[in-house]
Parts: C-alpha cells; sequence; structure tokens
C-alpha cells in the first residue's frame, strides 16, 4: 500500500513516496482504510526535513486523518464506522495519515459525527478542530457579539480561515489580517467584514496601543502576538496556537494588568471527552459554512507540491488527500 514516509537522512529526516506491507501496519487494535488526510504546515516540515518533529525512522506523516473502520478489537467501533484520528502522537512518533491502510489504538478515534462527510471531516481536520476549540474557549471567556470586532492573523491559512468562517457565522465582526492582498475576495466570502494588508501596516510599539478588539484568534505568534495583547480592549481574550511568526514574543504586562486582556493556549490535543464535544459541534452548531470554499481535494502523488507550496506560504485555505483519486 502507499505511504508518505520519512526516513533517516538530512538534519530532521527526508520524506518520499513508499509502499509498505500489513506487517509494517503500527500497533494499535482498530484497522482502517483512508479516506481523507488533511495537509498541514506541520505536515510539511516533517516531510521536508524542516523541523525536528519526528521521533522515529521511517515514519509515515500526517498528523490527522478520517477513513473506514476495517477491522476491530473494540466494542465501541464495527466495520464500516467512518472515524478520524489526530493528535496522539500521530504523524511524529505513530504512522500518521499518508497511508492507504492504518491501525491505531481505539482510545485515540472518535467517530465521525451525524451531520459531517466524510471529506467535510477531513477537510476541518486538526485545522478546523483548533479553530472550534479556540471559538469554544474564548466564549467561555466573555467574547459576545456586538462587544467589539475579532481579529483573525494569518487569515488565509487552513485553520484561520476555518475561525472566519465559524465567527462570522455567530454573529462576530471579522476583521482579517493577511499578507496576501489578492486573497481579499476570498476572506470577505468566508465572513470577512473588514481586510488588513499586514505588509502596509503599522503595529506600533508602546506598551499600550489605541485597544480595536475584543478577540483575536492568534495563528502567528511572534511579535503579532505582542501586539495584539497592546490593542485589545479591557476584559479582551486571544486564543493563541500558532508560531509561523516566531516561537517567542516580547511585550509589557500592562495588557493583563491594566486591561485584563486574557491570553489562552490552544492545545488541539485534547482530552477524549472535550475532543468528541468539540467534534460534535463541528457537526451542528459550529459546522463551518464554507468548506467547499475553503478544502480543495488533491492526489496523493500531489504531497511533494503541496508540501512546498506551504512552505514558501502560496497555499490559501486548506488541501485535502482523496485517496480515491489516482
Amino acid at each position: 500500500m502507499k505511504a508518505f514516509r520519512v526516513f533517516e537522512g538530512g538534519k530532521f529526516g527526508q520524506g518520499r513516496a513508499a509502499t509498505i506491507e500489513n506487517r509494517d501496519l503500527d500497533a494499535g487494535n482498530v484497522v482502517i482504510r483512508s479516506l481523507f488526510a488533511s495537509v498541514n504546515y506541520k505536515d510539511a516540515l516533517t516531510a521536508l526535513g524542516r523541523a525536528k518533529i519526528v521521533t522515529r525512522f521511517p515514519c509515515t506523516a500526517g498528523i490527522d486523518v478520517c477513513g473506514e473502520v476495517v477491522e476491530s478489537g473494540d466494542s465501541r467501533f464495527k466495520a464500516g464506522d467512518p472515524v478520524i484520528a489526530h493528535g496522539f502522537g500521530i504523524g511524529a512518533d505513530h504512522d500518521g495519515g499518508y497511508q492507504e491502510v492504518n491501525r491505531f489504538p481505539a482510545d485515540w478515534l472518535v467517530r465521525v459525527p451525524p451531520g459531517l462527510a466524510p471529506f467535510e471531516t477531513a477537510a476541518i481536520g486538526v485545522a478546523g478542530y483548533t479553530a472550534a476549540l479556540s471559538v469554544d474557549l474564548m466564549e467561555l471567556n466573555g467574547l459576545a457579539p456586538g462587544k467589539g470586532k475579532v481579529l483573525v492573523n494569518g487569515a488565509t491559512g487552513g485553520a484561520a480561515s476555518v475561525a472566519i468562517d465559524l465567527l462570522a457565522a455567530r454573529g462576530y465582526e471579522v476583521v482579517a489580517l493577511s499578507g496576501k492582498p489578492d486573497a481579499a475576495g476570498y476572506l470577505r466570502d468566508l465572513g470577512a467584514a473588514e481586510v488588513i494588508d499586514r505588509r502596509g501596516y503599522e503595529f506600533g510599539t508602546r506598551p499600550l496601543e489605541k485597544p480595536m478588539w475584543q478577540g483575536a484568534v492568534d495563528s502567528v505568534g511572534g511579535e503579532q502576538l505582542a501586539w495584539l495583547a497592546r490593542t485589545m480592549q479591557s476584559d479582551g481574550v486571544i486564543a493563541a496556537f500558532g508560531n509561523a511568526g516566531g516561537v517567542e514574543f516580547k511585550g509589557s504586562v500592562l495588557p493583563y494588568i491594566l486591561r485584563g486582556v486574557r491570553l489562552i493556549g490552544v492545545n488541539a490535543n485534547s482530552p477524549m471527552p472535550l475532543r468528541t464535544r468539540i467534534w460534535d459541534r463541528l457537526a451542528s452548531d459550529l459546522k463551518p459554512r464554507h468548506l467547499g470554499r475553503i478544502a480543495r481535494k488533491i492526489r496523493f502523488d500531489d504531497l511533494p507540491k503541496a508540501f512546498e507550496d506551504l512552505i514558501d506560504a502560496k497555499v490559501t485555505g486548506r488541501m485535502v488527500v482523496d485517496f480515491s483519486l489516482r
């Protein structure tokens, strides 16, 4: 069967298409036939050996996969059940989504809830799950429509695109911050009320800037995260999950102690009860409206180019491997 494997070599490994046998499948008690797997920035870093993510060689890349149960040694799942797997070291120390058949522990699987088709589930994937978890956490911390604008940075990325869709559907005035001005139409189609070109924007450096946002979804980190804190309204809330702009940020404590700004870290490797609840919401009140606009299918053989395009910031929205395409 086909697999995109990362082998030892280079600084952090080298990825290439390979063939594996059933005897090569990792440990677990549920075997699934892969239907779709999303393509993420982390997958590109893994496959191209740009970051230390894989902990053993060889390892199949791909941090999520949606498939159909073929064999199950656990009573919670039966043949034919649609499931999704993400987190738990998948694509790092356990074979990931980019192989035609996979085996996982049952405790790692979420049954796809009614209301979501397999392609929709993979189009959401770990990125969309992260966006939904961000909205859930922000609303638990006071975010509400009518209290001010919500900024989403790195706006054309997969998680950010879904976040714009979800927030706009819930009645928020969404401002998209992007370095791709030609994507303004795409962002407005998802529900952004305003699009800011970050390349010509003055971010400011004072400890406190003019308060502009009641909330922000940060998929970038680095200097942009520090700027977001300085420009939040009183009791504003930031959901942070990205580091494309760097893993460090410098700032002042003043936004936190004078305006009560709340900075929430979003960890998509959630405990299973929370994971199940968020997926249930993604099939109901948090179901994205524009998945057909956000996501497109690619072939397994297109993965190398997809990885290069992600690294080069040429991708808008989401790419999803369709294992049925030849």
